[in-house]
């Protein structure tokens, strides 16, 4: 009986020890938790969510492209086999997967590609509610351009709005940028007619020389730097002399002369759900609803004859990197830009629109602070790869906000304030208010952040589900962009391809 007693408190006192050491010291492997795929036409990434890092290999093949990666210290366990299913027909990139056990403690997973991509793989620590990640990023080996990407929108948009997307030799000349001191005669190219001012866009576009030699590096996020304006071109020489173009007509209250775009971000998106309501309401998608039906109102609307166009910086459920927002908004050239968000408190009594601009020079209150440090983390959950120079570069340049701009985000913001008090809708704070949000760091572009209601409020949150507030919250910032144009007209431009 000794013996049996002496062996039990043995295997008792192991036991302790083994639950004190845990899985990881024991089988020196991770579990992984879940898997999860996030297809756009961006970029798709692959996410592997585990409790310990994970060390990987990649290796990409052609012909026909594939992408290998091995996993090590793990065993093919549900969740992975799960990520075959999680694949879509509608992927960009991804046709289809295959994974197994390649050999003891490393999992390969093979992508079978639609097109060749560059991929980028990296690790997230543990953040908020995520554990260790392992993130597959698979961009397009070249990378999309904002810009063309909104001429082929505003192509897929013309049968519907009943515009020809030809232009008529005798059409108007869009004004060009102004003329150097004593300028030389320049040769007029067509224009399109005023129905379609994008055109003038896909005309540049055309008479640019197709490119040569390798693409160029892709920086993170898959958003390629702006080139250099390219030159004007004639379509065709003149039949006869042509008077040199003057400079373009000044913009005042009456006239413009050029599409004005607006760029709207919808905040999080992807891995970033934003805040979370009471209800489990996400902010990733109620954002992407309220922009979506702004944009329905920007393309239908015009700025004293000059039509409007909505830039989205994400059309789906997708994540953006706040630099690479920016920088998609600088790409198109917009006009203004607003952040749309929905933001949560550590109690559910805070409620209220608000409307943020850039600061300078320290926050106008602590909430702004706080909040503001909490957005520019979106960055954390989102998952951005850091470990690319290439991405500080670029944080640096949008460092370089001026004091012009923030006077012009300070009106915008007031414009839209008025009008969503003007819905009935509680206003948090009765001016807008200032911070140092990195979204709203664009030097050139007239910027505000717009937190349509606090989704931590069950009232609130109920709000913002419904398609009817909806509907007035985008009426409402519709007018406030109206508001803004109206006593500060755009200034004459040429957008360069």
């Amino acid at each position: 009986m000794k013996a049996t007693g002496l062996k039990r408190r043995v295997l008792l006192q192991g036991g302790s020890i083994a639950l004190m050491l845990g899985v990881h010291q024991i089988a020196r492997g991770a579990s992984i938790l879940a898997v999860r795929v996030w297809p756009a036409a961006d970029y798709t990434r692959v996410t592997i969510e585990s409790d310990a890092r994970l060390n990987s290999q990649q290796l990409v093949v052609g012909s026909p492209p594939r992408l290998a990666v091995d996993i090590e210290g793990i065993d093919l366990n549900t969740e992975l086999r799960d990520l075959v299913g999680k694949i879509k027909p509608g992927d960009p990139y991804i046709n289809g997967l295959r994974i197994g056990q390649n050999a003891p403690k490393v999992v390969r997973i093979v992508f079978d590609l639609k097109q060749t991509v560059r991929p980028q793989v990296f690790s997230l620590a543990p953040v908020a509610a995520y554990k260790h990640r392992l993130v597959l990023d698979l961009y397009p080996e070249q990378a999309i351009d904002p810009m063309e990407a909104l001429i082929a929108e505003r192509l897929r948009d013309a049968p519907k709005n009943g515009s020809s997307t030809t232009a008529p030799s005798n059409g108007p000349v869009v004004a060009t940028a102004p003329a150097a001191p004593s300028p030389a005669p320049a040769p007029v190219r067509p224009a399109m007619p005023p129905g379609d001012p994008l055109g003038d866009l896909m005309a540049q576009q055309a008479a640019r020389p197709a490119p040569s030699g390798p693409a160029p590096a892709l920086p993170p996020g898959g958003m390629p730097l702006p080139p250099a304006p390219p030159p004007v071109v004639a379509a065709a020489p003149p039949a006869r002399p042509v008077t040199p173009p003057g400079p373009p007509p000044r913009a005042t209250a009456s006239r413009t002369d050029r599409i004005i775009i607006v760029a709207l971000d919808p905040g999080h998106g992807g891995e970033d759900p934003g805040a979370i309501g009471p209800n489990g309401t996400r902010e990733k998608d109620i954002v992407l609803q309220v922009a979506h039906r702004l944009r329905e109102r920007i393309n239908a609307a015009s700025v004293n004859g000059s039509p409007m166009r909505a830039f989205l910086t994400r059309d789906a459920d997708f994540f953006v990197p706040l630099g690479v927002r920016v920088q998609k908004a600088r790409r198109v050239q917009a006009d203004l830009f607003v952040s749309i968000h929905a933001d949560a408190f550590t109690t559910p009594a805070a409620r209220g629109a608000s409307v943020f601009a850039l600061s300078q020079s320290g926050a106008s209150s602590s909430a702004a602070r706080w909040l503001a440090n909490k957005e520019n983390d979106a960055d954390k959950v989102g998952g951005v790869n850091v470990g690319n120079h290439e991405a500080q570069v670029q944080r640096a340049l949008l460092d370089m906000s001026t004091t012009a701009q923030i006077n012009d985000s300070l009106k915008l913001g007031g414009a839209m304030l008025g009008e969503i008090k003007g819905i009935g809708a509680r206003l948090h704070k009765a001016q807008v208010e200032q911070a140092g949000f990195a979204v709203l760091k664009a030097p050139d572009i007239p910027s505000v952040l717009v937190e349509t209601a606090f989704i931590s409020n069950p009232e609130e949150e109920a709000n913002l589900r419904r398609a009817d507030y909806q509907e007035n919250l985008a009426d409402a910032l519709m007018r406030g962009i109206q508001r803004y144009f109206a006593q500060n007209p755009p200034l004459a431009r040429s957008r360069q391809l």
